[in-house]
């Protein structure tokens, strides 16, 4: 059955040979020198476009980043070098490209004012509290780059699969954050990253594997296998950890806020024209802006319906449409 799968996925006629793959994700085979020179030229420029992408904002320019980089072939290298169990030199040019990165995202930070909010810049923010579902499409991303680099008929995809997996954006907002001395946004940022660098890994490993790649090369040469498998199973723990933290404290978060908003709009019942335009959590505090042609209503009567329904001690902040704002107090208190 196995045979079956493998010959769809990949048919024969379409098979790349294992010498044309050593060549394109090996920077240590060929022609080095042009290589590396290659290598390090387009990731410098990637990740200062990244860099002003992220400062400004703007996700075209990020996502123009995203499809020069290169630094997805090393990440292969590793796991062809895995499979193949041998020392191909990947694993350095990986850290050392992820310093420079972070280097230059530090030193572009410097062009922020000394008060800018970080977590207001969308480009920041969605890249510093990744989850359980940033590690299954990023799953699902390297398996397809890493049977398009197997397959000579389907390279068309992989600047979507450079899109579709964040590399260098990720290690640029490390090197803002750090910048801006966030050491908590920075750390998001690079779970991130090594979720999708863990991905990208075990997804190639588990494809070049399967398709016969490990069995063209001497198996007594370099480290055993079960390393490069230790490795992996570490660094799947490092990820999961937080992802899966992340990802229980946004369900509690949405379940707060939704009992939160379905609380606000029972308390403004008796207000015909009144509505709950949005609720959001925010640093701690759960804000509710509402519409109102009147005064609202008396707010410890929504501090009591919260009760229970919400963590005690949580700050509430009634936001209205007339440019007032109530400090409720702290539900429980």
């Amino acid at each position: 059955m196995i045979s079956n799968v493998r010959a769809r996925v990949l048919p024969s006629s379409q098979r790349r040979s294992l010498d044309e793959l050593t060549e394109d994700l090996i920077l240590s085979c060929g022609d080095t020198t042009a290589k590396r020179s290659a290598f390090w030229t387009m990731l410098t420029l990637s990740s200062v476009i990244a860099a002003g992408g992220v400062l400004t904002d703007s996700t075209a320019t990020v996502i123009g980043a995203m499809i020069i980089a290169p630094l997805s072939t090393p990440i292969m290298g590793i796991a062809l070098g895995s499979v193949q169990r041998r020392r191909t030199g990947s694993v350095m040019v990986v850290l050392l490209a992820c310093v420079l990165v972070i280097a230059i995202g530090m030193a572009m930070s410097l062009a922020l004012p000394s008060n800018y909010d970080l977590l207001s810049n969308s480009q920041i923010s969605s890249r510093t509290s990744p989850d359980l579902m940033d590690l299954i499409a990023a799953l699902a991303t390297g398996l397809a780059g890493a049977v398009a680099l197997a397959r000579r008929d389907v390279a068309a995809v992989l600047p979507g699969v450079a899109i579709a997996i964040s590399l260098v954006p990720p290690l640029v907002v490390v090197g803002v954050c750090l910048g801006k001395l966030s050491g908590w946004l920075s750390l998001g940022a690079l779970a991130l990253f090594l979720s999708n660098l863990f991905a990208l890994v075990f997804a190639g490993m588990l494809v070049f594997a399967s398709l016969g790649y490990g069995t063209e090369t001497d198996k007594a040469a370099g480290r055993p296998a079960r390393s490069a498998s230790a490795a992996m199973a570490l660094l799947f723990v490092v990820v999961l950890i937080p992802l899966t933290a992340n990802t229980v404290a946004t369900l509690l978060l949405n379940a707060w806020t939704g009992r939160t908003k379905e609380a606000a709009q029972q308390w403004l019942t008796d207000d015909p024209g009144a509505s709950v335009t949005s609720v959001d959590a925010n640093s701690r505090t759960m804000y509710i802006h509402v519409r109102t042609p009147r005064e609202l209503p008396p707010v410890q009567s929504l501090l009591d319906r919260l009760d229970g329904q919400i963590p005690d001690g949580i700050p509430v902040v009634v936001d209205a449409s007339r440019g007032r704002r109530i400090n409720a107090g702290k539900v429980g208190g």
